[in-house]
């Protein structure tokens, strides 16, 4: 069944804003620039902790919910001249500067390269390559064949399902059997701590293609793909990710332990258990197992999250917005389970499907999220409407929507709207930013609601 939220999905709909409380700002930790390795985001050591005292939000009203009461006029602005304002990037108190300095997104970007981390991939990727070699030469057991093949899916789906969708953008809920299988399948991935992975992911939502994104595309597609781990990170990565709020998952009692115990988690389920079930139960040679099911494993997962970063922030159409750098790329979305409508994702990165397709063979990450629906473990599944998308391709599409001949007539409106918009992108980071447009957070739906 399609996964679109306005055609044939199982479970009911409700408006969204029923549960549209927004957490407070929280500056988040940091130690030095130097980049985890090896890994998709940043590490947990590129921010300073900060004080949180004075950011506090009340229990019972949220953000949005205060806003509404004192500003109703400023709030109650259609979608379309909220996006408007969304163009620009979010500055806040921090970002104002004394006269004569030059503002921190303005810095020029060098490479100072971290050469730990590039020997670690030197070594990842030797070994990686022999396990392909084995591979194709025929001395690799089917068995482990297919254990390598589960092992990458779980720890696909615990980046896609869990830190991306679930964990960084709040696009659904999940009870507790689903938060600890998604837990375990994201430490399996070994790209940092959901915490970390989160953090850095709505960083580079807030401020994608600047200074201050971790892959920023602009630098070229090696850096944004995985040369930005080879180097020491830009001071604006660190000076934003203080801003962004992460009070929602530090409230989680699962997110902290794995953060905690992060290390000896991701030694046993990332290399440690893919290799010991090959050579000890399946009878595979103890260096094939480390080389294939452990290693090339690894490695393959890795480039497929990376392809999210590099290729869809550089090819591909743009038929929700044409003026920022993410674009819709089949072929990413085929490896990264559904990662690859990426110019919808970044217009609307609170929709749990992260496209408008209602395909499951290009998005095993919504099937996946679906069936947990269907058994009860998943709620509260955010999706935008039709009209929204209608409305939002009238206003900023490039022509390319699938509906080609309605999406025609719109070129010359989308023209000269995007190029006054310019190509800054900075939006919302998912469900529970305040960013997110008034109007658009009243039309998106949940699905499968939780019911007492």
């Amino acid at each position: 069944m399609p996964p679109d939220g306005s055609t044939a999905i199982m479970g009911r709909s409700q408006t969204a804003t029923e549960d549209s409380r927004i957490p407070h700002s929280h500056p988040d930790d940091t130690m030095d620039s130097e980049p985890a390795i090896p890994s998709t985001p940043t590490s947990e050591s590129d921010f300073e902790k900060g004080d949180t005292s004075a950011s506090q939000s009340s229990p019972q009203l949220s953000r949005v919910e205060a806003k509404m009461q004192s500003q109703p006029e400023k709030l109650l602005k259609s979608s379309a001249d909220s996006t408007m304002t969304q163009r620009k990037v979010a500055s806040s108190p921090q970002d104002e500067k004394k006269e004569g300095e030059v503002d921190i997104m303005d810095i020029p970007a060098t490479v100072d390269i971290v050469w730990r981390n590039v020997f670690l991939f030197v070594y990842l990727h030797v070994f990686s390559a022999y396990g392909l070699y084995l591979l194709f030469t025929g001395q690799v057991l089917w068995q482990t064949v297919i254990w390598t093949a589960l092992i990458h899916t779980c720890g696909a789906l615990g980046i896609t399902a869990g830190a991306h969708r679930y964990w960084a953008h709040k696009s659904y809920k999940a009870k507790l059997p689903l938060k600890l299988l998604l837990v375990f399948m994201q430490t399996v991935s070994f790209q940092n701590s959901i915490h970390e992975w989160s953090r850095d992911h709505r960083v580079h939502h807030k401020y994608s293609e600047t200074n201050a994104d971790p892959h920023n595309a602009k630098r070229g597609f090696f850096f944004a793909h995985m040369g930005w781990l080879m180097c020491r990170k830009h001071p604006a990565v660190k000076e934003k990710g203080k801003q962004i709020d992460m009070s929602d998952l530090e409230a989680e009692p699962l997110i902290m332990f794995q953060k905690k115990y992060y290390t000896p988690l991701v030694l046993m389920t990332s290399f440690v258990m893919p290799t010991f079930v090959a050579w000890f139960f399946l009878g595979e040679k103890f260096l094939t197992a480390w080389c294939f099911a452990s290693q090339l494993r690894y490695c393959f997962n890795l480039h497929c999250t990376w392809l999210v970063n590099s290729a869809a922030h550089l090819w591909g159409d743009h038929p929700y917005d044409k003026a920022i750098n993410p674009a819709e790329n089949k072929g990413v979305a085929i490896f990264a389970f559904g990662e690859g409508w990426h110019n919808y994702h970044h217009v609307f990165p609170w929709d749990y499907k992260t496209a408008e397709l209602g395909r499951y063979r290009y998005n095993f990450t919504a099937a996946f999220i679906d069936f947990f629906a269907w058994i009860g473990w998943a709620y509260d599944l955010k999706t935008v409407s039709d009209k929204m998308v209608r409305d939002r391709v009238r206003r900023t599409g490039d022509g390319s929507w699938r509906h080609e001949k309605e999406s025609a007539t719109l070129t010359e409106v989308t023209d000269s709207l995007a190029s006054s918009m310019g190509m800054s992108h900075g939006g919302p980071w998912g469900w529970g930013d305040e960013s997110i447009p008034l109007a658009d957070s009243q039309m998106t739906q949940n699905l499968y609601p939780l019911i007492d």
